[in-house]
């Protein structure tokens, strides 16, 4: 039975997410995405990759589907709107391009999203909601957090944690056995090794701290 996905958000993310919808339904999947939901109303009406902009979120209810994923690339975005929609009793999808290379033992949480020639090891357990971005790989035995995105270009060794909504940019590496805190930015084409305490920014090569958020900040 072909799933019937609704994308949440219609910005450019979003349109990455509708595209591998798409090319995974080419390719024989049984999924048909059938139209963006946005609260910007500027889109409401125009057709982004031939798929509609319908409306805002609130429209959910009333769309006869089948499951959503929520295409939005800011983390925190993404996890209050997947909270909203998993206390209302929706179902999520995954959108995994047909080129991502993923062994078969791998765990993929609901609502994630794997874009083209993403590389999943052995091990590895990815959870819900998540972005693995163009072209990164995730070594044997990662845990990567609910939430998290690891941008275009990211590499990851083996044994690594990546936390709950950690941002690992554009061409990062992260060492084996190195831990990546829950809500923590590692900085583009950064070198992480030592592990990198929650909610802390870090950049260069080696990667150094830049700001640690307070405590009730």
């Amino acid at each position: 039975m072909t799933q019937r996905i609704v994308i949440i958000g219609a910005g450019g993310h979003a349109q990455v997410v509708a595209d591998i919808l798409l090319r995974a339904a080419a390719y024989g999947q049984a999924c048909q995405p059938i139209g963006y939901l946005d609260d910007n109303p500027t889109c409401h009406g125009q057709q982004r990759l031939g798929l509609p902009v319908l409306g805002p979120i609130s429209m959910l209810a009333t769309l006869p589907h089948d499951s959503v994923i929520v295409a939005i690339g800011d983390n925190r975005v993404r996890a209050r709107l997947f909270a909203e929609l998993k206390a209302r009793g929706e179902h999520f999808a995954r959108a995994i391009h047909p080129t991502a290379i993923i062994a078969p033992d791998v765990v993929i949480g609901p609502g994630t999203m794997i874009c083209a020639g993403a590389i999943v090891n052995p091990g590895s357990v990815i959870g819900a909601n998540v972005i693995l971005n163009t072209a990164c790989t995730v070594d044997h035995h990662n845990q990567v957090g609910d939430h998290a995105h690891l941008a275009p270009g990211v590499h990851t060794g083996g044994a690594v944690t990546i936390g709950s909504g950690a941002l690992v940019g554009i061409g990062a590496i992260v060492m084996p056995q190195r831990r990546v805190g829950d809500w923590s930015v590692v900085g583009a084409g950064a070198l992480v090794h030592r592990d990198v305490t929650a909610e802390t920014v870090v950049a260069g090569v080696p990667a150094q701290p830049l700001y640690v958020r307070a405590v009730g900040e």
